[in-house]
């Protein structure tokens, strides 16, 4: 696809959270802060709160990455629909433990003797709980009650709840005083700013090895912000495009109206089918399908990595396409073009 056109090594702008990529703008190195804080107490809740898209995920797979795994157990779960006894479960089989048949008891009681047998090694557990803002009020309060595992000198257990602005109205109910009185540090990462956003562009370029080709004139990253508002998974969403519309049209410069134009595009996709009278061919289908993923994609965590998938396969589609039209174009009349010949 467009890496080699460019000389690149990798997709830059691929959807999946990945840490090899992270960032660090203003709002990205305060949360890092904050969460370096939090496990420094030792102990609490730490709450990030954040758009969809803001980097929320990213932030916690480089804390991940950071981690002394010789002094911290850390467990991360994504998938928090669930009600209170199955988050219970999913908690301790994500510290590796048996919990198929286990009543709620046993499942404490084995939770328990695990986070003692890490703290006797010198070392702390931590819990990141990703996609807070499903987690009901009585999940929440199952997770509260996990933090009053502790020893004479200290917590058992550590617990870093990562979420949507929304978790904020769960976490200021009336029912959720005790929780609010264990939170250590609070902060919402909001998004970047143009600077920023075109420094990321960059950043990310750069990781996969851009020396400056493409191109992007100030108009052209203007136009991206105005459509990314920040918002780091935006940004990836539209810069993907852009390159994928550069190799097909041989572009080492782009414009803003060149981001205009796959702006439009985009717009033009995702539009209700009621909307937008389009054939019901396969890339159809395949727009639609990346649109039923992209509009789950705040309810799992894992749909990013689908919807990535989606967007792969749609580009291989959309390339073929254009590639067959491009030959047919360039045939002279009369004359069938060579890949379809003898297909009689």
């Amino acid at each position: 696809m467009y890496e080699s056109f460019y000389g690149l090594s990798a997709k830059p702008f691929q959807l999946r959270p990945d840490p090899n990529f992270f960032f660090g703008s203003k709002g990205h190195k305060r949360a890092m802060a904050y969460l370096d804080y939090g496990l420094s107490q030792g102990e609490g809740f730490i709450v990030i709160t954040g758009e969809v898209g803001a980097g929320k995920t990213t932030l916690v797979r480089n804390l991940v990455n950071r981690l002394p795994h010789d002094q911290i157990v850390a467990a991360h779960i994504v998938n928090t629909s669930l009600d209170p006894e199955d988050t219970l479960r999913m908690v301790v089989s994500s510290f590796g433990l048996p919990y198929e048949g286990a009543s709620k008891a046993e499942l404490l009681n084995r939770l328990e003797q695990f986070l003692r047998s890490v703290d006797r090694q010198g070392k702390r557990a931590l819990l990141l709980i990703d996609e807070a803002q499903n987690l009901n009020a009585r999940t929440v309060e199952e997770l509260r009650m996990l933090s009053n595992f502790q020893t004479d000198t200290g917590s058992l257990l550590q617990t870093f709840l990562l979420g949507q602005p929304e978790f904020r109205a769960t976490l200021h109910s009336p029912t959720m005083q005790q929780l609010r009185q264990r939170v250590i540090a609070s902060y919402h990462l909001g998004p970047m700013d143009a600077q920023e956003t075109r420094a990321y562009i960059e950043h990310r370029l750069a990781t996969v090895g851009w020396k400056g080709d493409p191109s992007f004139d100030d108009a052209a990253h203007a136009a991206i912000f105005a459509y990314s508002g920040g918002i780091p998974r935006k940004t990836n969403t539209l810069m993907d495009r852009v390159l994928l519309m550069g190799y097909l049209e041989e572009l080492h410069a782009f414009t803003g109206a060149h981001v205009d134009e796959v702006v439009r595009d985009i717009s033009e996709e995702f539009q209700a089918p009621d909307a937008l009278e389009v054939p019901d061919v396969h890339i159809d289908r395949s727009l639609r399908q990346s649109h039923d993923l992209h509009t789950g994609e705040a309810r799992n965590g894992s749909s990013v990595e689908q919807l990535d998938e989606r967007m792969m396969r749609l580009e291989k589609s959309i390339v073929s396409v254009l590639s067959l039209l491009k030959k047919i174009a360039a045939t002279p009349p009369g004359q069938a073009p060579r890949h379809l010949d003898n297909q009689d």
